[in-house]
């Protein structure tokens, strides 16, 4: 075959690819307002800076190799902010995006290449879960020999959207995610209704089992819940910013905005004298970090504690902070499990850390013993004596009883500083007079 024939070849299977699942199935989704697995790329990466790994990849069964461009992965290279970042994009209108053989070795090829590299790498979750029957039968789950395919160590940072349906693989990866976005709409779950129903002879509604109230509210598995797709991928961008590339690198600085000093003037006239009464801990961070550089992580879930990325003087931290604005700023399990894994993220990436302390204790009562709070305690302090970064404890107001450890008192930060406004006790004075005096 000449060599003219060849490029002809190669240029129609590159226009075959680009197609996806075809103008029809693309056309669908603009009309529903949804990004397509390109657009979602060319959003998140820097224009013109895209390099595509696997574009001629099709599935290894002979009777899908002409119905599956690029096997319903997008995968490559690319800049985000000038930064290096790998990804992956779940094309859905190619067999929903399903895995299967060819589209999981390219997954994993990113993976690698990330780790290898020290660059971050994005997923940009929509799939129907694994490909029937491709999965099917002892060869296929031979295949998948591989204990070390789910295995996270964290020497990059991961972004994940969880964009559609979101079954098998993406819940995965959205959850073993560093940071987890989710657009309204979307479901994610270990499998879907349809398939929960026929097991359980039940109907399942997909919203109840995995929407994003389930996984913001309540599993706290999602970090942030936006409306669209684009605002979505502007949140991972957002995220990778006060991030470094991998766990040896320090995060990036930035410019500290005109007038990041002038808040923090007022501050305690924010703060109200009486500790019996509440305010936001939200508007408090805002006067200290760098004007608009506060990044809430998990907002509705654990209310009770504040996590978030920020900045000081340029640098990357990472704030954890009481609300008395919500139960009086006591302690619960799932404020306790949200600061755990903030504290992996923090410790991972080479962020310092601020606690901000305004609390009365743990949260008593029955839903937190069923919930397992006494254990998730002992996990929080635990997993405080392994954070390596720079910690500093600021008591704001009222710090009780064991949370005053769990807040940074006790020699649990490497430095610890009292406003004036500060009070320390096992408990508040009149509880225990009243302990001692009946």
């Amino acid at each position: 075959m000449a060599f003219e024939e060849l490029i002809k070849e190669l240029d129609a299977r590159k226009r075959k690819a680009l197609a996806m699942g075809g103008a029809q199935k693309l056309a669908e989704r603009q009309a529903q307002g949804l990004l397509n697995a390109r657009e979602r790329i060319d959003r998140l990466f820097d224009a013109g800076s895209f390099l595509e790994s696997g574009l001629h990849g099709v599935s290894s069964r002979p009777e899908d190799k002409e119905t599956t461009p690029a096997d319903g992965k997008v995968a490559g290279y690319g800049r985000v902010n000038g930064r290096e970042v790998a990804a992956v994009s779940n094309d859905f209108t190619v067999k929903g995006a399903s895995s299967a053989q060819i589209n999981i070795k390219k997954l994993k090829q990113m993976k690698g290449v990330a780790k290898k590299r020290g660059i971050p790498l994005v997923f940009l979750g929509e799939s129907t879960g694994a490909r029937m029957p491709d999965v099917m039968g002892a060869s296929s789950i031979g295949s998948k020999d591989d204990p070390y395919e789910y295995q996270r160590l964290r020497e990059v940072p991961w972004a994940a959207g969880v964009l559609g349906h979101c079954y098998g693989s993406s819940a995965w990866y959205g959850s073993m995610a560093d940071f987890c976005v989710m657009r309204k709409g979307a479901i994610m779950a270990v499998s879907s209704p349809r398939l929960i129903s026929m097991a359980t002879g039940k109907q399942c509604d997909g919203e109840a089992l995995g929407g994003w109230r389930v996984h913001a509210e309540v599993s706290g598995i999602v970090d942030q819940v936006v409306d669209t797709d684009e605002q979505a991928i502007d949140a991972i961008k957002q995220f990778l910013s006060y991030l470094p590339g991998n766990n040896l690198q320090p995060p990036p600085e930035y410019p500290v905005p005109e007038g990041s000093d002038e808040a923090i003037r007022d501050v305690m006239k924010l703060i109200p004298e009486s500790s019996n009464q509440v305010y936001d801990m939200r508007k408090v961070i805002q006067c200290i970090v760098d004007r608009g550089s506060m990044f809430e992580m998990k907002s509705r879930f654990g209310k009770t504690i504040i996590t978030a990325l920020a900045r000081l003087d340029g640098k990357s931290v990472g704030i954890i902070a009481n609300n008395p604005l919500y139960k009086g700023g006591a302690i619960d399990a799932d404020a306790c499990q949200k600061v755990q894994a903030f504290f992996v993220l923090c410790d991972s990436f080479n962020i310092p850390i601020v606690l901000l302390v305004d609390q009365p204790g743990f949260l008593i009562g029955m839903e937190g013993e069923q919930k397992g709070v006494t254990g998730k305690v002992m996990n929080w302090l635990n997993a405080m004596t392994l954070v390596t970064v720079p910690k500093i404890s600021v008591i704001v107001r009222k710090s009780y009883g064991l949370a005053v450890s769990n807040m940074g008192a006790g020699g649990n930060t490497d430095e610890l500083a009292c406003w004036v406004t500060a009070e320390v006790s096992f408990m508040k004075p009149d509880f225990g007079a009243k302990v001692v005096f009946g």
